[in-house]
Formats: structure tokens, C-alpha cells, sequence
């Protein structure tokens, strides 16, 4: 039975019988034997299987070179090199796969935009292997997290006839393109969900405690390292609780999730912190040890008008504040994390609560530092009356948010809730800087490849 390199590795004796099946990273020949490296993609490090001339399937040994996939039985025995404890003594070793002299990834380095270029192949690289193990693990996480606190995981639809955001960024559904929409396929304009917190919403006032993990679209005509048309998100919803239980929860997730990471990473770490950013892991361990500070959106604008730092994009009250403000505020002024709380009413979405000042809503966002928001959350509109005088007064259609109303008028809680992009996560706890990197097929603006 084929056993997995990375159990091999951590073996805690030499085994008689083993059998390793993986892609031949290096192959070095001597006029007696062979040593080739085998990767099967269950660890960073690979095993070296030793392949004497003679033994069943070593006639082919020329054809078994890098990127080639192979199957070798042997025995697991001690390593008599540097860097691994186990390796494999080869009693017979077999071609699976040929890989032509045009295999793209020879052993040599290559840049982001060529292995964009070749999506395909790349997972077979050091980095992106560590990379798509990282974003399994860091899945997992979540669900962990989640689970051990008690929250229902919860599936919302990815088409959808309302939009979350009010931005009107969204992708259209249909299979009858230019004609009526009541004669479409769902009898209405339908679009890929930008959110499923409205959704959410729904089964948190049955159930108190939900959360959403799943694919989300935004048609928004932007080329930046930070932003793709498709991403996936993670959304709690939490009934009984307002914007302080909100963002304890929001801080402990990123904790949990950091914590994960430097516990479990299996060595990937190592490679993010060579050759991606030097100063990840001291960062990680800041931010897992420590706290994070809390300031209001006016006081935040506030330090930046004082600061003397001339912006990109100048600051005043009012405004979103952009990703170089949120980088300052953490990096400068509170030298870590940091909650920003009760933002502008004008500028957040309909669904947040209004606070009593008349110019500010319940809304939150996490910053970090070298990335900026990295969560954004509120405490929902409970109230009846208010909510429907703020949808109409963002020209929405009350009819087709009924339901949502109807949560509102049939035994309505304080409830609150967050969205977490799962990629910007992945960024920061791989120091990645381009979210085309922690995505196996980037779908961004002009390009929808693989």
C-alpha cells in the first residue's frame, strides 16, 4: 500500500517493505546507482529513493527525470546524508509518467507571472505546494474554530436576487440574455452572490449562532494584488449580541487562526519565511501573544490628521479609509492589530445598525499590520422601522426584501455578524502579496484562464 512521504519522513523506525509514488524533483546518476528525490505533495520535503543499476525498472532510469511520475518499492532505511533521517533503498522502481525535456519547471527559479501562466503545473513548486497545503489547513481551522464554539454550519445559495453590499457590482445569471427578465430562467434578474450574510441572517434567528464558508463574486473592474472576481468568504452571524461581542469574537478568530498556523504548518512555514517575507513569523507570534488595540473610526481619523504623513489619499472624516491609513494605524500608532469601530453611516451599507449619535453605525473592521482589513463586520438593524426608512432611502426595492424585513417583525434580536476573506488571511499568514498566490485559478478582470 503506497504510504505518504511525509509519514515516511516522521517514521519512528526503518520498515522492511514501503512503497513511494511521487513526481521526481532531482535525479543524480553514478555508473552503480541513482538517487532521485520523489515529492508526492504531502510535505515541503521530499525522499530520496536509492536506485541501483539492475533492479526491476531501472533499465528506464534515464527516462525518470524531473517532473516525471514514478512508483518505487523498496525498504525505508536510515539516511546516511544530511537533512532528512529516512530514505529509500529501491528493490524495484517503475515509470508511471513521462515528463518530455519541455517540463516548464526545471530545477531553476521562476517568476510569480510565468507560474500564473502555467496554474496548472504549479502546485508542484516548493512554494505553491506549501502554499495550497497552508490554505487546506487554514480551512480546516476555521471549521475547528467554529465547531468548538458551538455555531451551525450553514450553506447559502450562490445565486441570488439581492445584493448584500448595495453596490451593484455583481455578476448577472441568465440563460436568456437580452431578453425579458420574467422570462429568464428563475422568472427574475438573478446574480452570483457578492455575500451570504442576508441569508445568514435568517437562520441565525433560529438557530442563535451560524456561519457561512463558500465561494463569493464581485464584478468590480479592478487589477490590484488584493482584489479577484471570485474569493471565497468566511460569515458568522450571531443572535443576542451586539458590536462588542462582535469584534471579541472577530479578534479571538484571528488568534485561533494564527496560533493554528505556527502550531500545524508541517515545516511549510519555513519556505514563506525564506524566500517570501523574512519577518512572518516574529510578526505571527506578535499577534498571536499579544492583544489588539480598539479606537473609534473618529479617533483614527483623528491620529492620521495629526501624524504630519502626507497620504496617497488624503483623510478626513467621511471617507473609507483606504489601505496605507489602515497600514499606519497599526504599524505607527498601535505597533500591532487593531479594531476600528463605529464608522460613518453614510458610507456603510443598509443593513448596519444606526448608532443614537445620528451619524455613525455599528460597523467594525480588524486591521493587521501589512495587509490592513483583513475582517469587516457590524451589528444588524433590528429595528423594524428604522431599517425599512433606510433601505428606501438607499432606493431599494422593499418587495424583494421582504423576508428580510419579515426577521425584523417576527421576534427580532440584537444580532451581529462579520465577513472574512479567506484569501487576504492566506495572504497574511504566508506573507504573499498577490492574491493571485493563494488562489489555485485566478479569476481577475480580462482573464479567466484553466
Amino acid at each position: 500500500m503506497r504510504q505518504s512521504v511525509k509519514n515516511l519522513l516522521k517514521s519512528p523506525s526503518a520498515q522492511a517493505s514501503v512503497e513511494v509514488c511521487g513526481w521526481v524533483r532531482t535525479r543524480r546518476d553514478s555508473k552503480e546507482f541513482s538517487f532521485m528525490e520523489i515529492n508526492d505533495g504531502s510535505s515541503l520535503q521530499g525522499i530520496q529513493a536509492i536506485v541501483d543499476q539492475g533492479i526491476p525498472g531501472s533499465e528506464d532510469i534515464s527516462k525518470m527525470a524531473t517532473g516525471a511520475s514514478v512508483r518505487v518499492l523498496g525498504e525505508l532505511i536510515e539516511s546516511q546524508g544530511k537533512g532528512q533521517s529516512w530514505e529509500v533503498r529501491a528493490t524495484k522502481v517503475e515509470l508511471v509518467g513521462e515528463a518530455p525535456d519541455d517540463f516548464p519547471l526545471q530545477k531553476k527559479g521562476h517568476s510569480p507571472e510565468f507560474l500564473r501562466s502555467i496554474a496548472h503545473l504549479r502546485p508542484r513548486t516548493n512554494l505553491y505546494g506549501a502554499v495550497f497545503r497552508m490554505r487546506s489547513r487554514l480551512a480546516y481551522a476555521v471549521h475547528r474554530f467554529f465547531n468548538e464554539r458551538d455555531f451551525t454550519y450553514i450553506h447559502t445559495p450562490i445565486i441570488t436576487a439581492s445584493d448584500c453590499e448595495g453596490a451593484g457590482e455583481m455578476f448577472r445569471v441568465t440563460t436568456n440574455e437580452g431578453g425579458k427578465a420574467e422570462e429568464d430562467f428563475f422568472g427574475k434578474k438573478t446574480y452570483l452572490t457578492v455575500s451570504g450574510q442576508l441569508e445568514g441572517e435568517t437562520h441565525a434567528c433560529a438557530l442563535s449562532n451560524i456561519y457561512t464558508f463558500g465561494p463569493t463574486f464581485r464584478a468590480e473592474n479592478s487589477n490590484t494584488t488584493r482584489h479577484a472576481a471570485e474569493f471565497w468568504m468566511i460569515e458568522p452571524e450571531m443572535a443576542f449580541c451586539n458590536l462588542e461581542g462582535d469584534m471579541d469574537l472577530a479578534e479571538d478568530f484571528i488568534k485561533f487562526l494564527v496560533k493554528d498556523v505556527l502550531d500545524n504548518n508541517e515545516g511549510d512555514l519555513s519556505i514563506f519565511e525564506k524566500f517570501v517575507d523574512k519577518g512572518l513569523r516574529p510578526r505571527l507570534e506578535g499577534l498571536a501573544s499579544g492583544g489588539f488595540g480598539r479606537m473609534s473610526y473618529t479617533e483614527a481619523v483623528e491620529r492620521l490628521l495629526k501624524s504630519g504623513k502626507k497620504f496617497e489619499y488624503p483623510v478626513e472624516w467621511g471617507i473609507n479609509l483606504q489601505s496605507e491609513h489602515e497600514r499606519y494605524l497599526c504599524e505607527e500608532v498601535v505597533n500591532g492589530p487593531l479594531t476600528v469601530y463605529d464608522y460613518p453611516k453614510e458610507i456603510k451599507p443598509f443593513y448596519m445598525r444606526a448608532n443614537d449619535d445620528g451619524k455613525t453605525a455599528t460597523a467594525m473592521d480588524v486591521l493587521v499590520p501589512g495587509v490592513g482589513e483583513i475582517i469587516g463586520g457590524s451589528q444588524r438593524e433590528e429595528r423594524y422601522d428604522l431599517l425599512k426608512a433606510r433601505m428606501e432611502a438607499d432606493g431599494l426595492d422593499l418587495k424583494d426584501y421582504g423576508w428580510y424585513l419579515d426577521l425584523r417583525k417576527y421576534g427580532t434580536v440584537p444580532h451581529a455578524g462579520f465577513g472574512a476573506g479567506f484569501e487576504r488571511l492566506l495572504m497574511y499568514v504566508t506573507g504573499m502579496q498577490n492574491i493571485r498566490d493563494v488562489i489555485s485559478f485566478a479569476r481577475t478582470p480580462g482573464s479567466c484562464e484553466f
